[in-house]
């Protein structure tokens, strides 16, 4: 690409920025300091407002640039990903929505704790939701300097490293400056450019294959190199044993991990009643499941049109496929035309981004403040000084995340999500439902529900060809690779329902009968709801 292109991405950039900046600024004129404003905006979003808002935090990077350049890859495999993050939202609907709304004030913590003793479940979740944001952040953050990389040609290693620093910077300010209010107000935008874009982009995609999809496949797999196998299931996943297990492993991770998501949950709150809390998921459901559905015409549209080879070569991850795609459909690199689409895609991409880390960091650095800080000083613990502490709390999270995402650079964005959706759904998921539908749940049985899936999630992790071991690990140089698995879904989520069963039916404390009747109650009526 010229510079006067790259100078026309670079702009195209920059007025995103301005404006989300101008929406922080904005917002953060009026507010009134309050835990209730900072944390859950007031509590006055619609359900539609909330519902695309819920698009706007869900469908990150690794559902735009990831899963296409999964699919452009992998062909059939690369899928699992969209039906995964979609089928998902069914068990958020029917399991924890509007029972977490009515139960909760801004975190997870303040359902488990309702019925516990506070201190050490607010601890345990605290710690275990902290790191489920920073893992998700890290894919934002390898996805961000991608692009960049992508967009400066040879220029953009050290590009990449700056764009990094510079998305933890933002997500600071718009965090600590406008709280949830200008956070939802960033995601909504947000959501509204990423399905505009994906639209545009699914129809010149049609458009090149004059609406026959069936042509789209075959032309696909036929330049794909695998013939009918990249239309099968095993390209990925089907070679040994080990990928069928990651297979199911990373199935699970994808399905149960969403309803565990800090970030998620805190939506919520945002609405002013269970029933809106509802209403909000149908809505985003239905945005989230059309989005899903375009994302495999542009990763088999990429796979046809540009090529495995191209995709690869560009980045070995696939996580430039749609930009790429962009860049072909508009006329190639050397057109304006060309230049023009992969601008206004890489844009989107980048508000995409800079909207999920931004909800990403307000609930993780709530985690810390309302229920780690909190917890320690629970009797002495203002609200304006939780808030204070909330947005230092923002800082060094944004610095933890930079620091992962420098280190992982090379790695799939969507698969660093799904790492990310399998500790959600060890560590956070057994003791929600526990602590919702289990009566006799005590306080050990939390606390063991939280660690047991926490620890085993992290360790198996690291212990897994992810970090080392392969040319494709963190640390390809060292091997210390004992667990086979990529993703540790399929042994971590059953030990954390196993450790909270465990801890339960071994502990001397008796359930309070009293606060499990008041909580069901709230959680199936609203009533005595915030």
């Amino acid at each position: 690409m010229t510079d006067d292109h790259q100078s026309l991405a670079l702009l195209l950039f920059s007025v995103f920025v301005a404006i989300t900046l101008a929406i922080t600024t904005w917002v953060s004129r009026d507010r009134r300091g309050s835990a209730e404003e900072f944390y859950a905006g007031g509590r006055l979003f619609t359900p539609m407002e909330n519902g695309f808002a819920i698009a706007g935090d869900y469908m990150s990077a690794a559902s735009f640039l990831g899963i296409s350049g999964l699919i452009a890859l992998f062909g059939y495999d690369g899928m699992l990903y969209s039906v995964g993050f979609l089928v998902a939202w069914l068990v958020v609907l029917f399991l924890v929505a509007e029972l977490v709304r009515n139960c909760g004030r801004f975190t997870l913590a303040d359902v488990v704790a309702a019925r516990m003793r506070e201190r050490p479940v607010r601890i345990a979740l605290g710690t275990s939701s902290v790191t489920v944001s920073v893992l998700y952040l890290v894919a934002q953050m390898v996805g961000a300097g991608t692009l960049v990389a992508l967009l400066l040609g040879g220029k953009g290693e050290a590009a990449r490293a700056w764009t990094v620093i510079g998305v933890g910077v933002l997500m600071v300010i718009y965090v600590s400056w406008g709280g949830m209010r200008a956070t939802t107000w960033i995601q909504i935008v947000k959501s509204v450019l990423l399905l505009g874009g994906t639209v545009a982009l699914t129809a010149l995609v049609l458009v090149r294959f004059h609406g026959d999809f069936d042509q789209l496949l075959l032309t696909a797999a036929e330049r794909s190199g695998h013939g009918e196998a990249f239309l099968a299931p095993g390209l990925k996943y089907g070679s040994d044993w080990t990928s069928r297990f990651d297979f199911i492993s990373l199935g699970l991770a994808l399905v149960l991990g969403t309803a565990g998501l800090p970030h998620i949950l805190s939506r919520f709150y945002t609405v002013p009643t269970a029933r809106a809390a509802r209403r909000s998921v149908v809505w985003a459901i239905g945005l989230i499941g059309g989005f899903y559905l375009m994302t495999i015409v542009l990763g088999f549209g990429a796979a046809a049109i540009v090529g495995p080879e191209a995709v690869r070569g560009s980045n070995a991850a696939g996580n430039t496929a749609v930009p790429l795609l962009a860049l072909d459909l508009g006329g190639g690199a050397d057109s304006t035309g060309g230049t023009v689409l992969f601008a206004v895609v890489a844009a989107v991409a980048f508000a995409t981004i800079l909207a999920v880390v931004a909800g990403i960091t307000l609930s993780s650095s709530a985690s810390v403040a309302h229920d780690l800080y909190a917890s320690l000083r629970r009797r002495r613990a203002r609200p304006r000084r939780e808030v204070a502490v909330a947005r230092v709390a923002a800082i060094g999270i944004g610095v933890a995340a930079i620091a992962l995402g420098l280190l992982a650079r090379d790695l799939n964005v969507a698969f660093l999500v799904g790492l990310a959706f399998a500790v959600a759904a060890s560590a956070n998921l057994p003791v929600l439902l526990y602590s919702l539908f289990w009566r006799d749940f005590t306080t050990r049985g939390a606390v063991w529900a939280v660690y047991g899936g926490l620890v085993p999630a992290v360790v198996l992790v690291l212990l897994s060809p992810v970090v080392s071991g392969s040319p494709e690990s963190l640390f390809p140089g060292v091997d210390f690779q004992y667990f086979p698995l990529q993703n540790p879904g399929l042994v971590s989520i059953p030990l954390g329902f196993v450790a909270g069963w465990l801890g339960t039916v071994t502990s001397a404390e008796l359930p309070d009968e009293a606060k499990h009747a008041e909580t069901e109650v709230r959680s199936l009526t609203g009533a005595g709801a915030v």
